[in-house]
C-alpha cells in the first residue's frame, strides 16, 4: 500500500503534557459555528492564551466578554500581514473561517512568514491539493503549516490507518458524514455543499477514475445509533488522498447527507437542474437555502455520525472489512470538525510533527484524537469481520469447490473484486433486438474489447457492473427460491437462472422462469440465455454468454473471451 506517513508514540498518541500553558494561538473565524466550538475546547481542556481574530471588533468583544485568557485582534485574513502577526506575538494561528471551497492562501503565508505555525481546518479539495505548495517556505522557517485539520481528512484517514493495520490490500474505502438535522448551518457549509451538487466529481471508482455527478451516487446507509440515513456524493480531499496513500485497488467514495429525506432529495432533485446544464452552480442561492431548510430545524435529531469503512485483505491473507463509526448526541456533532485542530496544537506544543506544509494525514493518530471526545458527548467504535460465502458458494453449495481454481476465484470475491480482460463481441442482429440492446447497454460489437468487471457484494446479494470499452451496464444477482437457482435482475425484469456446475467451470445458466415488475411472464416468451464459464490453457478465467431474443427474432449480444484473477 501506499506511504501512510509517520506516526507518534506505541500508543498512538501525541504527549498530552502541560506544555500548553502560556502560548498564544490566533484563532481566526473563532466566533462562528465551528470556530466558536474551537475556542471552548481550547479553553476547557488546554493551557493555551487565545486571541481572536476578525473584521468585526464588536462581535469579537462581544464574544470574549467574560472569558479568561482570551484577547482580540481586528484583522482580515485576506490582507493579514506578518507584521501583524510577529507584534502578536503568537505561537500558532488556527484558520476556521469560510467559506473554504474559495480559500485563500495568505493567512498561511503570512504564519509562516511571521514563524508561527498554521492550521487550517479547510477541507476544500483543491485548496488541499494545493497547500504543499508552500513546504518549502515552511520548511525553511521551521514551522509546520497543515491543512485539511478536520472531519476530513484529518480524522477519516486517522480512523483508516487504525482500521487497515497490518492489511496486505485495501480493495474499497466509503466514509460517510450525516450530522443531525438540528445541528447549526454555517453559510460557508451551505455554500460548499452547493458549489459541487450537480457539478462532475472525479472519482476513483470500479477500479478507474471518472466522472460523477455530485450529490448523485444515491444510497442509504445505515448509522449506529441514528438508523438509515441517505447519502450522496461529496467532494473532499479525500477523493484524491486516499486511493494513492492506500493503494486503493476498487473504489474510494466520500459521501454526505442530510438527516430529513425532503431536505436531501430535495437537494438532489435541485442539483438535476445542475446536472441538466440549466444552470452552472447552486451556491448563489446559499442563503436562499439555508433560509428554507432553517423551517425544518425543529424537526429531526440532534443526533450526528460518522463512518469509515474499508474491506481488503488482512494480514493473513484472508478477505476482511473493517469499519470505524462515530455517533454525536445531544448538539455536539459540530464539535467533531474542531478535534484534529486541538490535538495538533497539542503536537505542536510538544514540538511535532516535523517542519513543513502538507495536508493532515498520517501525522495524527486516532487515538489523539479520539482523547479530544473526553467531555462531550460523542462515542466511536471499531470492529472487523470476515467475508461469509459467497453468493455463488451459497447456491451451488459442494459444487462450488468441483470447479477450477480460477472460477472459484472469480465468484468467491470476499467483500468484492474488480478484474480486467479482453472479449470478442458479437452485436445484436434485426431492428428489434437493436433497440433492446441500446436500452440495456449491452456491449457494441468489436474484436479484442477492454473489460472490466466489478463485483460488489451488497448484503445476500452481487452487483455485478460490466465495462466494454465505454459500454457499461449491471445487474443485480441474488439467490433463487430453489437450489441450484440465481436471480438475476436487469432493471425491471428478473430472471431465474439455473446454474449448472461440474469440474470444468459453469456449463450453463438457462432460464427457469422470468418477471416484468411483479408479473410472471409466459416461459415461452423468455429470452435465450446461453453461458459458460472455465479456464483457459493459461489458467484465465473465461466466459462465453449469449443472449438472444425468444421465436428466433434474433441476437441480443454475444461476449466471450477472458478476466485476470481479482
Amino acid at each position: 500500500m501506499g506511504d501512510r506517513g509517520d506516526h507518534v508514540g506505541s500508543d498512538g498518541r501525541y504527549g498530552m503534557s502541560d506544555g500548553t500553558a502560556g502560548l498564544r494561538v490566533l484563532v481566526v473565524g473563532g466566533t462562528g459555528v465551528f470556530g466558536s466550538r474551537l475556542v471552548e475546547g481550547l479553553l476547557a481542556s488546554t493551557g493555551f492564551d487565545l486571541v481572536l481574530g476578525g473584521r468585526s471588533q464588536a462581535r469579537l468583544q462581544a464574544f470574549a466578554a467574560g472569558r479568561e485568557r482570551v484577547s482580540t485582534l481586528i484583522l482580515d485574513a485576506q490582507t493579514v500581514t506578518a507584521d501583524a502577526l510577529r507584534q502578536a506575538g503568537v505561537f500558532a494561528v488556527v484558520d476556521a473561517a469560510g467559506p473554504w471551497q474559495r480559500g485563500q492562501r495568505r493567512l498561511a503565508e503570512a504564519a509562516i512568514a511571521a514563524g508561527a505555525h498554521c492550521i487550517d481546518l479547510a477541507d476544500a479539495r483543491d485548496f488541499v491539493a494545493e497547500f504543499s505548495i508552500l513546504d518549502a517556505a515552511a520548511r525553511a522557517g521551521g514551522v509546520v503549516a497543515l491543512t485539511g485539520v478536520s472531519s476530513t481528512p484529518a480524522l477519516s484517514n486517522a480512523a483508516l490507518d487504525a482500521l487497515t493495520l497490518g492489511w496486505r490490500r485495501v480493495d474499497a474505502v466509503e466514509i460517510a458524514i450525516s450530522p443531525g438535522n438540528r445541528a447549526p448551518r454555517g453559510l460557508s457549509v451551505v455554500r460548499a455543499i452547493l458549489s459541487y451538487a450537480g457539478r462532475p466529481v472525479r472519482v476513483f471508482v470500479d477500479g478507474a477514475w471518472a466522472w460523477r455527478p455530485g450529490w448523485g451516487m444515491t444510497v442509504r446507509r445505515t448509522f449506529p445509533g441514528m438508523g438509515r440515513r441517505w447519502l450522496g456524493l461529496a467532494e473532499t480531499p479525500d477523493l484524491d488522498i486516499v486511493p494513492g496513500r492506500f493503494g486503493v485497488r476498487r473504489s474510494v467514495v466520500f459521501r454526505a447527507g442530510l438527516e430529513l429525506p425532503v431536505l436531501h432529495l430535495g437537494l438532489w432533485a435541485m442539483s438535476l437542474v445542475v446536472r441538466a446544464g440549466a444552470v452552472r452552480s447552486l451556491e448563489p442561492l446559499a442563503r436562499l437555502v439555508r433560509l428554507a431548510a432553517g423551517l425544518f430545524e425543529r424537526m429531526g435529531t440532534d443526533r450526528g455520525g460518522m463512518t469509515v469503512e474499508a474491506t481488503g485483505v488482512d494480514a493473513a491473507g484472508a478477505p476482511v472489512r473493517g469499519r470505524w463509526s462515530l455517533v454525536a448526541k445531544a448538539g455536539d456533532g459540530p464539535y467533531v470538525p474542531t478535534l484534529p485542530a486541538i490535538a495538533m496544537l497539542r503536537a505542536l506544543a510538544d514540538g511535532r510533527p516535523a517542519p513543513g506544509a502538507r495536508a493532515c494525514v498520517g501525522v495524527l493518530p486516532l487515538a489523539a484524537i479520539e482523547a479530544e471526545f473526553a467531555g462531550r458527548r460523542i462515542s466511536s467504535g471499531m470492529a472487523w469481520e470476515a467475508a461469509g460465502p459467497s453468493l455463488y458458494q451459497r447456491v451451488l453449495g459442494a459444487h462450488f469447490d468441483a470447479m477450477p481454481e480460477a472460477v472459484r476465484r472469480l465468484h468467491g470475491p470476499g467483500w468484492g473484486a474488480v478484474v480486467r480482460g479482453s472479449a470478442r463481441v458479437d452485436g445484436a442482429e434485426g431492428w428489434l433486438a437493436r433497440v433492446i440492446a441500446a436500452a440495456f447497454r449491452f456491449p457494441l460489437a468489436g474484436e479484442a474489447v477492454p473489460v472490466c468487471v466489478a463485483i460488489e457484494p451488497d448484503g445476500d446479494r452481487e452487483r455485478w457492473i460490466r465495462t466494454f470499452r465505454d459500454r457499461r451496464f449491471h445487474s443485480v444477482l441474488s439467490a433463487g427460491n430453489r437450489a441450484g437457482r440465481l436471480v438475476e435482475r436487469f432493471g425491471p425484469f428478473r430472471f431465474e437462472l439455473d446454474l449448472l456446475a461440474g469440474p470444468s467451470g459453469v456449463m450453463g445458466m438457462p432460464v427457469a422462469a422470468w418477471w416484468l415488475c411483479t408479473i410472471r411472464m409466459p416461459r415461452c416468451m423468455a429470452p435465450l440465455s446461453v453461458a459458460s464459464e472455465s479456464v483457459d490453457a493459461e489458467g484465465r478465467f473465461c466466459f462465453d454468454v449469449e443472449m438472444r431474443l425468444p421465436m428466433g427474432l434474433g441476437r441480443l449480444v454475444r461476449y466471450r473471451g477472458w478476466l485476470s484473477d481479482p
